[in-house]
């Protein structure tokens, strides 16, 4: 995958991830205050990525797509979008697993 490619990629999962923070957050009941003390941002920089009013960096994605991915609730909901998790590992390098 060649750089741009790889920068277009990114900015594609990321805004996946942005449009699906409120539904993921809401399968889980957690506040984003909550969530934001885990991912280690403040409440607002949290708020402001989920209404789309800042950028999220690729290291809060990876941030949040850990959270909920080792979260049983929510890994289902990220598994039903093959095309995002395709494009994630992808990016990560590693090889997608039929399962």
């Amino acid at each position: 995958m060649s750089n741009k490619n790889r920068e277009s990629t990114k900015k594609e999962v990321i805004e996946i991830m942005t449009e699906t923070l409120p539904i993921l957050r809401a399968a889980i009941g957690i506040s984003q205050a909550d969530i934001s003390e885990y991912i280690g941002v403040s409440r607002q920089t949290y708020c402001a990525m989920e209404q789309s009013k800042r950028e999220m960096s690729w290291s809060n994605f990876l941030s949040l797509f850990l959270f909920f991915y080792a979260n049983e609730k929510t890994k289902a909901l990220m598994n039903s979008r093959k095309e995002f998790l395709r494009k994630v590992h992808e990016l990560l390098q590693f090889p997608m697993v039929d399962e």
